[in-house]
């Protein structure tokens, strides 16, 4: 007998576009209804599966976690409703959470590829420049489409953020990674970094706190997204009192960089560069905060139906992933009452359903 939910409330198959009548049929989405009657039916407003653009599952505050540690991440995420999560850098190898029933749909990146003793200890692979093209083959060749460079860390020389490697070899590794079928990512605080990386034909850019005025065309013209991490931001200013004493230009600029957070993003939004959610979960932020994020991108500027598209329809589209849509993996949330006009109702999911199987 096939295993049959009714989703019996409005169905958001697009930020603007309601349907009525869903059901899941041994774990696809159909919009007839089936011959027969559903084991479960669930009342409230369906969303497809949250997409958490910028997650790093396997790794904590010291590095890759234990395989136990790693579940819990999963879990924690998978219980406020990330179903799809874009790695965006592990030292741990996590081939083994791929699929099965148990945890989001997860699509890896690899290691970070940072310069030598330019980055957090533990987390990456860290290369001098004459070794970054051959380092993101390797990552492309490891990861499933994704490779994530940190483009600009503390140069404690300079006392300040510092590009992390040459313009010329930045754009040497993009198109190596180009060449072997991936896409390339970075993590970018400063400003200047930013130019480094839109020239070097980047794919996707991390935190982007140094985005100015004349980067904004830039983006737009060459399909640049942006995934501002905004619940990680939230952090700079405790990085800046912790730098003040042994790097007063450092910490002054990542105040600089935290007071301008949300006009950066309501700015970027009005000009028309995509953005994502993504929570920068796996060291200093706990798992499971895509709506948190969701939340502070609404509180950023963003309208609530372009918030919930960060990390609902165009995230997914983006990624390669269905939607709500006829034969789709049914990957979907139910909430009470509907988001786009009660946006804290994203908070407290009345149903997570993965693969058809009602998980909460």
């Amino acid at each position: 007998m096939a295993d049959i939910i009714h989703f019996r409330g409005p169905v958001l198959t697009a930020p603007d576009r309601v349907r009525h009548g869903l059901w899941s049929v041994d774990g696809r989405l159909a919009f007839n209804k089936p011959d027969t009657p559903p084991g479960r039916v669930l009342d409230g407003w369906v969303l497809p599966g949250f997409v958490d653009a910028h997650c790093h599952i396997g790794l904590g505050p010291a590095g890759p976690v234990e395989p136990a540690a790693a579940r819990d991440q999963a879990q924690a995420d998978l219980n406020a409703g990330t179903l799809l999560v874009r790695d965006a850098g592990s030292p741990a190898d996590t081939r083994w959470m791929q699929g099965g029933r148990d945890f989001p749909v997860l699509i890896r990146a690899g290691r970070h590829i940072a310069r030598t003793r330019r980055y957090l200890r533990g987390f990456a692979e860290e290369v001098e420049p004459d070794g970054l093209v051959e380092a993101v083959r390797k990552q492309a060749r490891d990861g499933d489409g994704w490779v994530k460079l940190v483009g600009d860390w503390i140069d404690r020389s300079a006392g300040d953020l510092a590009p992390s490697f040459p313009a010329a070899v930045v754009r040497d590794a993009v198109q190596a990674a180009h060449d072997e079928g991936a896409r390339v990512t970075a993590h970018c605080f400063a400003e200047d970094t930013l130019d480094q990386v839109l020239d070097a034909g980047i794919d996707c850019v991390e935190h982007a706190t140094g985005l100015l005025s004349r980067h904004l065309p830039r983006f737009v013209e060459q399909g640049v997204p942006i995934v501002p991490t905004l619940i990680n931001i939230a952090t700079f200013p405790d990085i800046a009192a912790q730098a003040d004493a042994k790097f007063p230009r450092y910490a002054a600029h990542m105040r600089a960089l935290w007071e301008r957070r949300l006009e950066r993003v309501a700015e970027a939004h009005a000009a028309g560069v995509r953005i994502f959610a993504g929570t920068d979960a796996g060291s200093v932020i706990r798992h499971g905060r895509i709506t948190d994020e969701m939340l502070a991108l609404h509180g950023a500027g963003l309208p609530m139906d372009a918030a919930l598209d960060s990390a609902c329809w165009a995230a997914r589209s983006w990624l390669g992933a269905d939607g709500v849509e006829e034969g789709a993996r049914a990957d979907v949330v139910v909430c009470r009452e509907d988001p786009r006009a009660v946006p804290e109702t994203i908070t407290a999911l009345e149903h997570v359903v993965l693969g058809g199987r009602i998980i909460r």
